[in-house]
């Protein structure tokens, strides 16, 4: 199984793999990586591996399967059907603007899922991110114009107030006693997952206060302080079916 050392630090950029195996012609299993596979609403990542000879692809894709392949398409100079050969050493070097700017629509997201949920009892249904905006659902009849003026203040006062963000991991039997089953919904996790990656946002800091604003199960990459999600801007809404709205949002 892939090692995923993404999971520990977010900001590495480039590292060293071995390649366990080819897969077809286009694709190459790792022993480990730090290229983010698709999932959870956040985008694959992308950018280049590099084998020892000099030889460049470009990751094209990355997914889950049996361990995590790598979908390249070969630089110039390189043959069609050829790849970096198993058990060989190979360089990735991640497109880091795509994956921070994801980094920081992330952990907007959290924030803006557990604003809703604390304002309006609106629960998130689902997510998606993309490099240059996000989409949100949620459980909620409908929202005026008045409410995602009060959200984008919100989320703008939570961004500066440079609130930290960590992760961990908890036994899952621990998770599910301490967490809010309304933001980490475990209950929708395969049983054969007993341990699960807790990502918090913490309190502000100019407070008195100790209490985490969110606490919710993430396995995607996040920023390590809400300053770093930038400005946000609430760009509008719509209805997705009954009692269903999607909200989307930009950062500057």
């Amino acid at each position: 199984m892939t090692e995923q050392p993404y999971l520990e630090d977010a900001t590495v950029r480039e590292f060293e793999a071995t390649v366990e195996r080819t897969v077809s012609d286009d694709r190459v299993v790792l022993d480990r990586t730090h290229f983010y596979p698709e999932g959870g609403g956040q985008p694959a990542d992308r950018g280049t591996i590099t084998d020892s000879d000099g030889r460049e692809w470009a990751v094209v894709d990355v997914q889950k399967h049996d361990g995590i392949h790598h979908y390249l398409e070969p630089g110039e100079g390189v043959e069609a059907d050829d790849l970096p050969a198993a058990g060989s050493t190979v360089t990735g070097v991640l497109d880091w603007e795509r994956r921070y700017s994801h980094m920081r629509y992330h952990t907007a997201q959290h924030l803006l899922s557990a604003l809703l949920l604390e304002e309006y009892d609106a629960e998130t249904t689902g997510n998606q991110v993309r490099a240059h905006k996000a989409t949100l659902d949620c459980a909620y009849e409908r929202f005026h114009d008045d409410d995602l003026e009060l959200i984008a203040d919100r989320m703008n006062e939570l961004v500066d107030q440079g609130r930290p963000v960590t992760w961990s991991v908890l036994d899952r039997e621990t998770a599910e006693a301490e967490l809010d089953p309304e933001r980490t919904r475990l209950s929708l996790l395969p049983d054969s997952i007993t341990e699960v990656r807790i990502v918090e946002v913490g309190p502000d800091p100019a407070s008195d206060d100790d209490e985490p604003f969110d606490r919710t199960a993430c396995a995607g990459t996040h920023v390590a302080n809400t300053e770093e999600i930038g400005a946000v801007t609430v760009t509008g809404r719509e209805t997705k079916g009954s009692e269903e709205e999607r909200i989307t949002f930009e950062l500057a």
